[in-house]
């Protein structure tokens, strides 16, 4: 059991060191113009950015597929990136963008240090302008009052 856990805290840890990399160097890279639709704001409820969770998702699924028989190493970390996955939905399309409109705005220190490094983040609509890659691990100074006026 203990093994289970770790493995599924190993899993969503290297989901967000991942997704760090990926968000920096590719989408914001060579598949900028699929990621670019996140910075216009469409009006749509989905976005071609949409197509990542897609990919990301089908990851997860393959991993718990391919460990589900014996609940292996694979199982596992499937499930700890499919929880990280719905941290991201609850957190990212939820809590910062209000693709749903389900919590007011963040009390806590850390949401609040959460939605202030994804607005700076969005504060460019440009492919190398942008900051703040990731949405666990986030700089210091967006837990300053500073950070939230900006």
């Amino acid at each position: 059991m203990i093994t289970a856990v770790l493995l599924i805290i190993l899993g969503f840890l290297l989901t967000e060191i991942f997704s760090w990399f990926i968000h920096k160097y590719i989408m914001h890279g060579f598949l900028w113009k699929i990621h670019k639709t996140h910075h216009e704001h469409s009006k749509g409820i989905f976005e071609l950015n949409d197509l990542f969770t897609v990919v990301f998702g089908g990851m997860a699924i393959i991993l718990i597929f391919k460990g589900i028989d014996s609940f292996d190493y694979r199982f596992w970390i499937g499930c700890g990136i499919s929880l990280y996955g719905l941290m991201y939905f609850i957190l990212h399309d939820v809590l910062i963008h209000k693709r749903l409109n389900w919590f007011s705005r963040p009390k806590s220190r850390f949401l609040k240090a959460i939605t202030n490094a994804h607005r700076a983040h969005h504060k460019t609509k440009e492919k190398n302008d942008a900051v703040s890659f990731g949405l666990f691990l986030i700089p210091k100074k967006y837990f300053s009052k500073e950070s939230e006026r900006s």
